[in-house]
C-alpha cells in the first residue's frame, strides 16, 4: 500500500504544471489531519509548493532543475481555487497601453479577496484588496483602460482616454463605454465625454 505522501504526489502528478492541488480534494485518502501534515511534508522536501492556505502547486521540472510555478500560474491557480477576482495592478495596465514609462519591480496584483502576501520560490508576491469597481470587464482590454484610468485619476485620465480612444479597437471602447455605469462618478464622465468626441 502507498504511503498518504506518495498518493498525494501520484494524483498531482496527474494534473498538467500550473493546475492548483487542493487539500479538500485529497481528504478521500485520509481525515484532514493526515492530509495536511503529508503535504507540510511534500512542501519541507520542495515536493510542492504552497501558494495559499490549503492550495498547491506542483514545482516546475525543467532540464535545469526545478523551480517554483510562474506568478501567472500561481495566480491563476490562486484565483480558480478561491474564487476570486485577481488582475495585476493599474500601473502595469498603464504601463501596457503606453500610458506610463514606470515598470513596476515588484509583482502585486488586485483581488477581490483579502490583501496578503504568498511567497513563490523566492520571489514575494503581494495581493492587495481593490473595491469590486476595479474588477469591472477583468480579463478583457477594456478593464485594463479601466484600471489605467483608475491609477491615473481625474486630472490625467480625461487627456490619457483621448489618447487611447485614437489607438483602441472600435469593440473595446465600446465595452468601455457600455460598463461606465458600474463605474465611480468621476470615470464615468471621462468616459461618456470621450464618447462624444
Amino acid at each position: 500500500m502507498m504511503r498518504l505522501t506518495e498518493q498525494i504526489l501520484a494524483i498531482a502528478a496527474e494534473h498538467p504544471d500550473g493546475v492548483a492541488l487542493s487539500a479538500k480534494k485529497l481528504l478521500h485518502l485520509g481525515n484532514r489531519a493526515a492530509v495536511d501534515q503529508a503535504l507540510s511534508r511534500l512542501v519541507g522536501r520542495k515536493q510542492l509548493v504552497r501558494i495559499g492556505r490549503g492550495v498547491y502547486l506542483r514545482p516546475v521540472t525543467t532540464r535545469f532543475g526545478t523551480r517554483a510555478p510562474s506568478v501567472e500560474q500561481a495566480i491563476a491557480a490562486l484565483a480558480t481555487q478561491r474564487g476570486e477576482i485577481i488582475v495585476s495592478t493599474a500601473a502595469a495596465a498603464a504601463n501596457a497601453l503606453g500610458l506610463t514609462t514606470q515598470v513596476p519591480v515588484r509583482s502585486v496584483y488586485l483581488t477581490s479577496g483579502r490583501s496578503r502576501k504568498i511567497q513563490l520560490g523566492m520571489q514575494m508576491v503581494e495581493l492587495r484588496h481593490a473595491p469590486r469597481w476595479q474588477f469591472t470587464l477583468a480579463g478583457r482590454p477594456a478593464g485594463d483602460v479601466i484600471l489605467a484610468l483608475a491609477w491615473l485619476g481625474p486630472a490625467k485620465g480625461e487627456a490619457a482616454l483621448k489618447t487611447l480612444k485614437r489607438t483602441l479597437p472600435p469593440e473595446t471602447f465600446g465595452d468601455l463605454v457600455a460598463a461606465a455605469p458600474l463605474l465611480p462618478t468621476w470615470l464615468a464622465q471621462i468616459i461618456g465625454k470621450a464618447a462624444y468626441l
